[in-house]
């Protein structure tokens, strides 16, 4: 996949859901809930499918510290969801006392987390992950927005808000390819790492929404949530079955191959 649709998808898609919030009705979150509940599932199908066995298998011996950095991910998801109230993963948790108040707290922990996601992508650019990624981060941006406008905040500062958020992730991934490309400290030999971090804070975010809907009828069964649950995990097969899984991992073996190469 080009770099330039790379930063396209990891771009629009969060702006565009951000900017979304002014022309949509108040009050109809059903359509929000459905893309809720679709990312989930195609972020956790993702994550056992491909992130988890790809990091496993580079690894080798190493799989205990892989472990480590996976856990690592998730516990960090939970420090980051003290500040962001739980944007990532769509929810809104809109305090009396925040309105009026912008929610400066929200939007530094959600542009760190996009950060850093964006960070691994340069190990192997799978169009699957990049997928992943754009589609998790529609009903963030569309709540940050939504809590912006609960804010009080102009049409100015949403503007710049939902900006700098969209800018983050496809940041993370050029500030990557970056320092790869001048071998600054060879990056790549800590790109299983970071994406193990990153899975950690994928298995959080995706069993959040699995598991804790935030509505009161979470525990009945719901038809349009479990087609919306079945295409995303569909969707996360689909890539398996078409081969996208081989040829990540020969992209990513090639950079380490190099990698040695320029060491010895």
């Amino acid at each position: 996949m080009h770099i330039i649709l790379i930063v396209s998808i990891l771009f629009l898609s969060p702006f565009l859901s951000g900017l979304s919030v002014l022309f949509l009705k108040k009050g109809n979150s059903n359509f929000l809930k459905l893309i809720l509940s679709f990312s989930g599932a195609y972020l956790f199908g993702l994550t056992v499918l491909h992130l988890i066995p790809d990091v496993y298998g580079h690894a080798g011996s190493s799989g205990g510290t892989i472990g480590l950095y996976i856990l690592g991910g998730f516990l960090f998801q939970l420090l980051l969801e003290h500040f962001s109230q739980g944007v990532e993963h769509g929810h809104l948790h809109v305090e009396k006392d925040a309105i009026g108040s912008f929610p400066i707290a929200i939007l530094v922990s959600l542009c760190l987390h996009a950060f850093l996601e964006g960070m691994p992508l340069i190990s192997t650019e799978r169009s699957h992950l990049v997928f992943g990624i754009a589609i998790h981060h529609i009903p963030a941006a569309f709540a940050l927005g939504t809590l912006l406008l609960a804010a009080g905040s102009s049409k100015t500062v949403l503007f710049i808000s939902v900006l700098a958020f969209a800018i983050m992730t496809p940041a993370g991934f050029l500030t990557s390819r970056f320092l790869s490309e001048n071998a600054v400290g060879n990056l790549a030999l800590y790109f299983d790492k970071i994406m193990a971090v990153v899975i950690g804070i994928f298995l959080h975010v995706s069993t959040t929404i699995l598991f804790e809907s935030g509505s009161p009828d979470h525990h009945v069964f719901n038809k349009k949530k479990m087609v919306a649950v079945l295409l995303g995990i569909i969707l996360s097969l689909s890539s398996l079955l078409f081969g996208g899984h081989s040829h990540a991992g020969h992209d990513h073996d090639h950079e380490h191959t190099t990698s040695e190469q320029h060491i010895h």
